[in-house]
């Protein structure tokens, strides 16, 4: 019997730089609709920077509980303002303040300097809206080819992929495994 994932909205998203020098890390699915899928983070951390050299990314979303995995690329743009400030202010507040405390993939001397940061914006911000700040933000991953994978025992798995096409329809394919 397959059981839920524990973080289903984690995915894995792979960037580049501009010589093409790749990095992955694990990122949550926030938001998703029609136009994409969405993600936020410091615009100032190692993924932010990758995006804005080189717009192009790829997502995976591995739920090994369940023999399932979907992988996407695409293009990536910044949400607007007025929906990062939206999805911002819907997090816990420990969590508005966690944004201002940590300069995401800065070298700090201890976890005590995190910790000391993070108690002096509690204090300073009591009784307070904790201000969205200009380097946090949204992502949006527009997708090009979304493909399904589906584990079958005999490794004959089902391999379905969708391409986007120039009229913005969906073409689906088979892939062999």
């Amino acid at each position: 019997v397959a059981s839920v994932p524990i973080l289903p909205e984690a995915m894995a998203l792979a960037t580049a730089d501009k010589e093409g020098r790749t990095s992955t890390r694990t990122v949550l699915l926030k938001q998703f609709d029609e136009s994409g899928f969405v993600f936020f983070t410091n615009y100032e951390s190692l993924k932010s920077r990758e995006l804005e050299e080189n717009p192009s990314a790829a997502l995976v979303f591995h739920w090994r509980e369940l023999g399932r995995q979907i992988c996407i690329t695409g293009e990536v743009q910044r949400t607007s303002r007025q929906e990062s400030e939206s999805y911002f202010h819907s997090r816990p507040r420990q969590s508005q303040i966690a944004v201002h405390a940590s300069r995401q993939s800065q070298v700090i001397e201890s976890r005590q300097e995190l910790e000391e940061s993070f108690a002096r914006l509690a204090k300073e911000l009591e009784g307070q809206e904790v201000p969205l700040p200009a380097y946090w933000g949204g992502y949006r991953l527009a997708p090009v080819t979304i493909e399904f994978w589906q584990n079958q025992r005999d490794r004959l798995h089902d391999r379905l992929r969708y391409t986007r096409r120039s009229d913005g329809k969906w073409r689906l394919e088979r892939l062999s495994p």
